[in-house]
């Protein structure tokens, strides 16, 4: 986080239109992916220079163009000239804070969406950027870093040749990679759910101080990942109702049902985040279980010594004319009598269930 404050703040005073990378320090290299495709063939390649990629569509052909890695500023840059993309849309491209959002520009629209997978055990996970333009034959697809593709499966339905998306044009693909996305979302929901419920077994039956750390922190993945989700109802919603000639009304009914996905994915958020809202209480309850159970026992052995501390204080105060103090036998019947007042008062607390 402190590299991403850090990139924001030297964006302070430019001008709108600015391209500044804002994202994780690290370097990564960045990787043009080239698809050109109709019902009957398809071209793929990973382009080694920045001319490949600045080529308009072939007729008659989709084509799409996946980005990955944003941190050669120069590759978003002439990428951007050369399809006519505005420099505010070029910003908020490599700005990877930004809140996920919808524009429609006329030539072409403007998607700003988070993918959200997991990145190992325990629930946790990260929210990368993507953005995604969408041309009149044409798809422009710009991912944050390389260690995950968000698009594999699209990739994977274009060289098969599955299902209609070779014969469709380029809206269908734009909602291809938008349903790739959300489709994501309930990998990454389903080990958010694992990991609440282990967390609440552990908050019942062994909390520690370890599980209170880890109850934190499944609160806080819970709220990035509602940040990251819950933008993209409205912007779903408002693809929509625009009308706009770049999305045809057969495609509609696909981002419909995308619509759908992602109210069920936010209907599910919202159980886990009150799930992940009660574990600190579910935590507090059971050590506050686990202690009365530890004052209970220490309470009954307490009463249950009292008498016999009392037999022992009596007996110990040393006065010289005190009855049964000569008598042979006192000490062990002192004894047998303290064993069996032990014993008898234990055996009450049994039957009574206090023990």
């Amino acid at each position: 986080m402190a590299n991403k404050k850090s990139s924001r703040s030297k964006k302070a005073g430019l001008p709108p239109g600015s391209l500044v990378y804002v994202g994780e320090g690290q370097r990564h290299e960045t990787i043009v992916s080239y698809c050109s495709f109709n019902e009957h063939s398809i071209e793929r390649k990973e382009l080694s220079s920045l001319d490949e990629a600045c080529v308009a569509p072939k007729e008659g052909d989709v084509l799409w163009l996946d980005i990955n890695g944003l941190q050669n500023i120069e590759v978003v840059e002439k990428i951007g000239k050369f399809f006519n993309l505005h420099s505010l849309v070029l910003e908020d491209i490599l700005n990877t804070t930004k809140r996920p959002k919808f524009e429609d520009f006329g030539d072409y629209l403007f998607v700003i969406l988070k993918v959200v997978h997991p990145i190992s055990d325990g629930g946790r996970f990260v929210a990368e950027q993507v953005s995604i333009v969408l041309g009149k034959n044409f798809v422009l697809s710009f991912q944050e870093i390389d260690r995950h593709d968000a698009f594999a499966s699209v990739r994977e339905r274009l060289n098969s040749g599955r299902g209609r998306l070779r014969r469709m044009a380029a809206d269908y693909l734009a909602y291809a990679l938008l349903d790739s996305v959300v489709d994501g979302y309930f990998d990454a929901l389903e080990v958010l759910g694992e990991n609440l419920e282990q967390l609440e077994h552990e908050a019942i039956t062994s909390a520690s101080e370890e599980t209170l750390t880890e109850i934190h922190h499944a609160k806080r993945q819970t709220l990035q990942f509602r940040r990251a989700v819950w933008p993209l109802r409205e912007i779903m919603s408002g693809i929509i109702r625009e009308e706009c000639d770049l999305i045809a009304k057969s495609t509609m009914v696909y981002l419909r049902d995308v619509y759908d996905h992602v109210v069920e994915v936010i209907d599910v958020l919202e159980a886990d985040r009150d799930i992940a809202a009660g574990l600190l209480e579910i935590y507090l309850s059971g050590i506050s279980n686990r202690l009365n159970a530890v004052m209970k026992v220490l309470t009954v052995i307490t009463t249950i010594f009292m008498p016999l501390t009392f037999i022992a204080g009596v007996y110990g105060m040393n006065f010289e004319y005190m009855p049964e103090l000569t008598w042979r036998y006192g000490y062990p019947m002192v004894m047998a009598i303290m064993a069996v007042i032990g014993i008898g008062m234990a055996l009450f607390f049994r039957r009574r269930h206090w023990l």
